[in-house]
């Protein structure tokens, strides 16, 4: 039977960081949480639960999730972030794959819960995570703050049933602050990779990223929080190639 090392980053996650502990600790071999110097209680939670607790300035998403890999113990990975949790049905299934795993990656859903409602449509649901992996097959990749692990041979990969639970937003409020921060953060790394803004993407990728969100993907079946959900999509989108021409405008020379 192999061994499991749970893997987590964190920043600030005092309110959702215990669930996430819980449902990992009956899993998993040992539970590594890199911490980016968090001030609130999130370090003083984790020594609860016996984990190894490093702290590691922030590298930006991805690349301080491939730190964190490097520091668990075991080559077997279950990765998950601050605010989110294994379901019970999960937990069974990661259970098993201790001793039945084959494959060099495993899929999962992710639940979301959005200001207080689980969300099952709106482009949100399953959305598939590859969150069960073998250390060395492959990588976080993709542009910050919009990572994911990439394995290097992808036919290799299973699925798992259960879902990862995330407590995203729990206010409107909450999730206009992270769609500035993360729009920000999406622009620059489009600058540096010398992607353009033409005013075209600025007025249709908003609108498809609406349509395909609320129509095609049944947004509206989750009611007025499938609605809110679907304009941030837009949102973000607007803002991100906003921001991309004004960084491109700013550094002509």
């Amino acid at each position: 039977m192999i061994k499991l090392s749970g893997v987590i980053i964190t920043f600030n996650e005092e309110r959702k960081i215990e669930k996430c502990l819980a449902s990992l600790q009956n899993v998993v071999d040992e539970i590594v949480v890199v911490d980016s110097f968090s001030v609130d209680k999130t370090k003083e939670i984790c020594r609860k639960y016996n984990v190894k607790f490093v702290e590691q300035k922030f590298l930006g998403y991805k690349e301080q999730k491939n730190f964190a890999i490097t520091q668990a113990t075991y080559d077997h990975i279950i990765s998950l972030d601050g605010d989110e949790a294994l379901s019970l049905e999960l937990q069974k299934s990661i259970l098993q794959l201790k001793s039945t795993w084959t494959h060099d990656g495993y899929y999962m859903n992710r639940f979301n819960n959005y200001c207080g409602q689980w969300i099952k449509y709106s482009d949100w649901y399953p959305d598939k995570k590859l969150r069960a992996f073998i250390r060395n097959k492959g990588e976080w990749k993709g542009i910050n703050p919009h990572d994911s692990y990439k394995l290097y041979n992808p036919k290799n990969s299973g699925k798992l049933k259960g879902d990862i639970l995330h407590w995203n937003y729990p206010t409107y409020s909450a999730h206009n602050q992270q769609i500035e921060k993360f729009s920000s953060i999406s622009a620059d790394s489009y600058y540096k990779l010398g992607k353009k803004a033409p005013i075209w993407k600025i007025i249709i990728n908003p609108t498809w990223a609406f349509f395909k969100a609320y129509i095609l993907r049944l947004g509206f079946l989750d009611g007025f929080n499938g609605f809110m959900i679907c304009v941030q999509t837009a949102n973000i989108t607007f803002l991100k190639y906003s921001k991309l021409r004004e960084l491109i405008n700013k550094n002509k020379t």
